[in-house]
């Protein structure tokens, strides 16, 4: 624990400028200054693969592709910073954990409750397993899963890091498990609810699931 304490440390530097601007949004100018090292630390916990700070990177970068649509985009901000903070390899709690986590950092902030409850419902949200409800959730949901309609070698890629983080489960279990997973993904109507993400990933997105799909069955 302590060695990785010393690694988010310089890795929160990175963030710093970006996260002081984000609480702005709010009229925060000095956050917990415990939370942002902490969270980078857990997103460098050992058994993590793929729910990194480079995934993190990533929806961040996704982020700025539709900033300009979102009605709270500094809501979507902190949500993907928790979306993955609590990430137990198994647990089904683990949304549910890093939305509380959220909502209780914004509320001890002072922030309002409402933003802290919006908040709350944008991290639960990558469960995946309902409908967004609300237009910056379909924006959440599709930059978290903007991977599955990445170029053959980044979808590829990061089903070895999938695999990785589940290396304790036997490979016959994981890969029955993983099916039914991208199995779902592959019937939905749409697997991207807003039309930036869908004109640009849905159909890369059905080629990667049904190449890996097969894969997995064989």
């Amino acid at each position: 624990m302590e060695q990785q304490e010393k690694q988010a440390e310089p890795r929160a530097l990175k963030y710093h400028e970006a996260w002081q601007r984000l609480w702005h949004a709010w009229a925060i100018a000095n956050p917990e200054p415990t939370l942002l090292p902490t969270l980078v630390q857990r997103y460098c916990e050992p058994h993590r693969h793929y729910h990194t700070l480079q995934h993190l990177d990533a929806c961040f970068a996704h982020l700025a592709s539709v900033r300009d649509q979102a009605a709270q985009p500094a809501e979507i901000e902190l949500a993907l910073w928790f979306h993955d903070a609590m990430y137990g390899i198994g647990a089904q709690d683990n949304e549910l954990k890093s939305a509380d986590w959220a909502s209780a950092s914004l509320q001890a902030a002072g922030v309002d409750a409402d933003v802290a409850r919006r908040v709350h419902a944008l991290v639960m949200v990558t469960c995946h397993t309902a409908l967004p409800q609300t237009p910056d959730e379909a924006i959440l949901i599709d930059v978290d899963l903007a991977i599955l309609g990445a170029p053959e070698p980044h979808f590829d890629a990061y089903e070895r890091q999938v695999r990785a983080e589940y290396a304790s489960v036997p490979l016959d279990q994981f890969r029955a498990r993983r099916r039914r997973i991208l199995q779902q993904f592959l019937e939905r109507e749409r697997i991207y609810h807003t039309a930036y993400f869908n004109a640009r990933c849905e159909a890369q997105a059905r080629a990667n699931l049904r190449r890996s799909i097969a894969r997995l069955a064989d």
